[in-house]
């Protein structure tokens, strides 16, 4: 039998903070990350420098976990475009999910003004890869121009995202599943 060994100080920063971000956003006080993740203050300072790189770290993380997610969306047919708007049959499943927050990335740019704060940098580099993912289906598709495509879908996407998050409509993948098809056809 292997004795179970409970997570250390960085791990627990990173579980606090990608909690606590998603939930009360990048702007909350370091206190409550210590408090959360029963570290003390210099666990934040040696493991990543201070907050600016717990937020870039969790970032960071919390892309492999969502690009796994958009993966697995994609992977739900065979035929590319019946995966693509299969994705967005999963994001109204996502948003119509009564703990939705909405984007962890676009709240993140909104909550840090400043242009060259770490986290921009995952997040910008979290869209990158999806919008290749997504370029990557198109070309499947065979798609005439899927880059152009792809940027439009990733607005379709990042718009369900908000529009999940903001207003009192509980499906709105629905809609921009009818605008993907328009799209794709």
């Amino acid at each position: 039998m292997s004795p179970t060994t409970s997570p250390g100080p960085r791990e627990r920063l990173l579980a606090a903070g990608q909690e606590l971000f998603y939930s009360r956003g990048a702007s909350v006080g370091v206190d409550a990350l210590l408090k959360e993740a029963n570290v003390a203050r210099r666990s934040l300072y040696e493991h990543f420098g201070g907050k600016d790189g717990l937020v870039a770290a969790v970032l960071r993380r919390a892309a492999e976990d969502d690009l796994a997610w958009y993966e697995g969306a994609l992977a739900g047919a065979a035929e590319p475009r019946e995966r693509l708007l299969g994705l967005f049959d999963r994001l109204d499943d996502l948003v119509s999910d009564p703990a939705f927050r909405g984007c962890r990335y676009f709240a993140t740019d909104l909550a840090l003004a400043d242009p060259g704060h770490p986290a921009h940098a995952e997040s910008d580099a979290f869209r990158q890869r999806l919008r290749a993912l997504l370029v990557r289906e198109l070309q499947a598709l065979g798609h005439d121009h899927p880059e152009r495509a792809a940027e439009q879908l990733h607005l379709l996407i990042e718009g369900t995202l908000v529009m999940g998050a903001t207003q009192d409509d509980p499906h709105p993948g629905r809609a921009a599943r009818d605008l993907a098809a328009t799209l794709l056809a």
